[in-house]
């Protein structure tokens, strides 16, 4: 795969190389290589699972070992798709200001932290949490860097599809953290992030697709029309939702954990649909109103797994 350097010049610091800059604005750019707005969100995966998995509250220790472990996994995994996805970044303008982009960290030294981030963290699960974690944790760190952003995103309308299995692990991890084995349960939630995710960022694609189309990166809304795409995030919705309620009938899950999937899910489908019917009718700009959904994804995620948490008490 041809990656092509691209040259920074970041404002305030021309002539300057990385290693000259004032050391605070140094590490808060190697911060941000971990992209740490996207690891929120896969904490609030991986913590309410291992309240499910316990069927109580699990050890405090483990918990923090295994949060600081998935974002230390996590944070290489962000950290070397940046270092591959540098020259279609710099075209971006939603990416025009990372690290590697303005110059404030050289591409050697992220692949360097990338790399480094990815043997401590495996490390890290593997003699602090056990080695089945490890083991998916390193898994979901290839896969992200491998399959995901080597050989999908610049290839396929489905890039997202796939490449999302990586962020459904910490779904596993979570589980696996607290059993040391793979569950259904754990199974079912991994699938209901797996089918989130396509609807979850198809409406952002949706909003940025001339930055996409620019980079030459084949997003669905970049290479479908508005219906196709909106089509699409109906039917995996609809998948989502009904994959979300197996949970009860399988007995891991009562009836405070059902009421919210369903309400939360029911939210879901209606804001799917009206952008469905939008999209239908032709609107476009402003009036698609795309990140509707793509602001209630991240409440609904959230919602549903804080009733995962939740739900073991109330049974």
């Amino acid at each position: 795969m041809c990656v092509t350097a691209v040259e920074s010049r970041p404002a305030g610091v021309l002539g300057t190389s990385p290693g000259q800059r004032p050391l605070g604005t140094r590490v808060m750019a190697f911060v941000a290589l971990t992209k740490p707005r996207i690891i929120e969100l896969l904490l609030i995966t991986t913590v309410p699972v291992m309240f499910l998995a316990e069927q109580g509250v699990p050890s405090l220790r483990l918990v923090l070992v295994t949060c600081l472990g998935g974002y230390l996994s996590a944070g290489g995994a962000n950290a070397l798709n940046m270092y591959i996805d540098r020259d279609i970044d710099a075209l971006m303008d939603r990416t025009s200001q990372r690290p590697l982009v303005t110059g404030m960290v050289s591409p050697r030294e992220c692949l360097a932290f990338g790399l480094t981030l990815a043997v401590v963290s495996t490390l890290f699960f593997g003699l602090l949490v056990n080695w089945l974690s490890a083991a998916l944790s390193l898994g979901a760190l290839l896969f992200y860097v491998v399959v995901y952003t080597m050989l999908l995103k610049r290839r396929t309308a489905q890039n997202i599809v796939w490449g999302g299995i990586a962020g459904c692990m910490p779904v596993l991890i979570g589980w696996s953290a607290v059993t040391n084995e793979v569950s259904w349960a754990a199974v079912i939630l991994f699938l209901v992030i797996f089918f989130w995710t396509p609807p979850h960022y198809w409406p952002l694609s949706m909003k940025v697709k001339d930055d996409y189309a620019r980079a030459g990166v084949p997003m669905l809304p970049v290479v479908a029309g508005n219906r196709a795409v909106a089509r699409q995030i109906v039917l995996y919705s609809w998948v989502m939702v009904a994959v979300s309620l197996l949970l009860t009938p399988l007995g891991y899950t009562g009836w405070f954990y059902t009421a919210v999937a369903l309400a939360s899910g029911g939210w879901w489908l209606w804001e799917a649909h009206a952008l469905h019917a939008r999209a239908k009718a032709g609107l476009v700009g402003a009036k698609l109103k795309e990140m509707r959904l793509f602001h209630w994804s991240i409440t609904y995620v959230s919602l549903l797994f804080v009733a995962v948490a939740v739900d073991p008490f109330l049974r």
